[in-house]
């Protein structure tokens, strides 16, 4: 008993440590009080075995937390002896090292930049080639402030003609000069422009009755075939930003010729647009006056005047969004015919609706349209220059056309467009051969049978079209439209001088950073010409005639010497075909022109 004390006194002084003391002393305890029990049992034993019993814990020990004691983070050494820590100081010892390096200067890594393009303010062509061709330009923009600038533009296009087997004179000649002037200030965008021009035809055309029989030359040289048109246009328009009210544009143009014909035709055209919540409403008015007078008819000296007035509104309703845009609408127009005092009052759809069906990729769109369109003298000489100055002139009824399609976007490199429509119009415009005058009104060069005529009538027409763009880069593009027709005339045997067919291809392309070109072929269907005389007098029977399909072929080659000049080369009609675009008025041959452009600044 008294080993077993020392043990324990022995254990008590080496826990040095006070964060074991309480456990030492309850542990030491413990053990004391068992010790005790355990000599006095073993005593009792000796003297009276009380046997075995079995003791059953109810309930097993469950501490809390009054039970717990909190242990000091930083305990109190109880030791004889305390060092003290030996403060240590620190101190860098420098030596110089000699050393060969040199470390190279950092250098920035270059980016490769494309030239950037000079955009020069004017250019200059000119240019000569086969039966003694000419064409020159000239264009120039000023900058007048930061928002004012203006320019012109100046073209010249002649031939001396020398087409085989034609007997009359066949030289042509084309200038104009166009000016313009734009200011755009903050909310307001005003723009002007105005141009005269001058253009020389001749009715070369000549009817030979008996194609075996020769006229007398000196009989052809008594003929003038010479026509020559000028006219001039002044015009403009205004745009303002943030207003319902949007844009306005006005023209004026005067067209005459030689034999005293004349013509005005002044446009107007407003457009307002109301935004709502989800929609919005678009106003579109149009204006159109026309006045124009021939000194003759055809067959007599009895002079013919015209004087139309077409007043229209297009109210339309207009959603976007997306996918979808759709705008439904209608057209009122009043037309009046001042000189025979009368008017009649017309009503047109104007339905335009797209959707996208799969993004760029697949659009659908669709529609009907329709209106009143004024026939000039002038868009006649434009499109047939071979007409004669005795038309009479009144406006077309364009009733409908209904039309669908799809368009979009088969890679980023190929578009295409697909495009059917059917149209109904009253007093459709065609032209037609005019048979020779008789007797004393062969006084001009164009009663010759040399000369066409406008004969009106009601037709349906339908059009399937179909349009093919590839465009790889910038540096080459390709293009191929083409566009059937079929045609039904209320009155005429046929749609004269309309062809059933037509089709093209195109292309540019940059073959070098220097040589460059493009390439187009054109063609054409047979068409259906008629010669005839609208007289009541008259008892030449119709002659009808089948003018041959063609194909034009075009290439021009260019080459830029320095940044400001370049040469080039232009041939027309390479397949040397003297197609007749008109009845009996055949073409030049292959044609060559070689030229120059230089660009510069003022």
């Amino acid at each position: 008993m008294f080993e077993f004390m020392n043990s324990m006194h022995k254990l008590y002084q080496k826990l040095t440590n006070r964060s074991y003391f309480h456990f030492s002393l309850v542990t030491i305890t413990f053990l004391f009080l068992g010790s005790g029990t355990l000599m006095a049992q073993e005593e009792g034993e000796e003297e009276n075995d009380l046997g075995t019993e079995v003791v059953n814990i109810v309930k097993p020990y469950t501490p809390t937390i009054s039970d717990a004691f909190k242990v000091m983070e930083t305990p109190v050494l109880n030791d004889s002896v305390v060092t003290q820590k030996k403060e240590v100081e620190y101190q860098i010892f420098s030596v110089p090292v000699a050393s060969t390096f040199t470390p190279a200067k950092g250098k920035a890594e270059t980016v490769e930049k494309a030239k950037p393009v000079t955009v020069y303010d004017s250019y200059a062509t000119l240019g000569f080639g086969s039966y003694t061709s000419i064409l020159a330009e000239l264009y120039s923009n000023f900058e007048i402030s930061r928002t004012d600038n203006a320019g012109f533009y100046f073209r010249h296009n002649s031939s001396q003609g020398d087409i085989d087997g034609v007997l009359l004179e066949n030289k042509f000649y084309d200038t104009q000069l166009d000016g313009h002037y734009t200011s755009r200030q903050r909310y307001t965008s005003y723009h002007l422009e105005g141009g005269i021009e001058h253009e020389i035809y001749n009715w070369y055309g000549y009817y030979n009755v008996d194609p075996t029989f020769i006229p007398d030359p000196d009989f052809i040289n008594t003929i003038d075939p010479q026509q020559s048109y000028y006219g001039g246009y002044l015009g403009g328009s205004i745009l303002v930003d943030d207003s319902f009210f949007e844009k306005v544009s006005a023209k004026l143009r005067y067209t005459g010729d030689a034999f005293s014909s004349s013509e005005f035709n002044i446009t107007a055209s407003p457009e307002f647009r109301f935004p709502l919540t989800d929609f919005a409403i678009s106003v579109k008015g149009d204006v159109d006056y026309l006045t124009g007078s021939f000194e003759k008819s055809y067959f007599s000296d009895q002079g013919i005047a015209y004087n139309t007035l077409l007043a229209g509104v297009t109210p339309a309703l207009e959603y976007t969004d997306e996918d979808l845009s759709l705008s439904i609408g209608a057209t009122l127009v009043a037309g009046l015919d001042l000189e025979n005092s009368a008017s009649d009052f017309y009503i047109y759809p104007q339905i335009q609706a797209s959707y996208r069906l799969v993004d760029e990729l697949l659009i659908a769109y669709g529609g009907a349209e329709g209106g009143l369109e004024q026939n000039t003298y002038y868009q006649f000489k434009e499109t047939n220059p071979f007409i004669s100055p005795t038309q009479g002139i009144v406006p077309t009824s364009n009733l409908y056309e209904g039309f669908a399609g799809i368009k979009g976007k088969l890679t980023n490199s190929v578009g295409y467009n697909l495009r059917a429509s059917y149209g109904k119009d009253e007093n459709s415009p065609f032209f037609y051969s005019q048979v020779p005058a008789v007797g004393t009104n062969l006084d001009e060069g164009y009663r010759y049978g040399n000369s066409f005529g406008i004969v009106y009538d009601d037709m349906n027409t339908l059009s399937i079209f179909g349009e093919l763009k590839v465009e790889p880069n910038e540096n080459f593009s390709l293009g191929i439209t083409g566009e059937f027709f079929s045609y039904d005339t209320e009155s005429l045997d046929e749609a004269y001088n309309l062809p059933m067919l037509k089709a093209s291809l195109y292309s540019n392309f940059e073959i070098t950073e220097k040589l460059y070109g493009g390439a187009s072929l054109f063609f054409v269907g047979e068409r259906e010409s008629i010669r005839f005389a609208i007289s009541p007098e008259s008892s030449i029977q119709p002659e009808e005639r089948t003018l041959d399909a063609y194909l034009d072929a075009n290439l021009h080659l260019g080459y830029r010497i320095t940044e400001r000049l370049n040469i080039f080369v232009k041939g027309s009609n390479l397949l040397n075909d003297n197609y007749e675009k008109w009845d009996n008025f055949p073409v030049q041959g292959i044609q060559g022109l070689l030229g120059a452009t230089y660009k510069f600044d003022w």
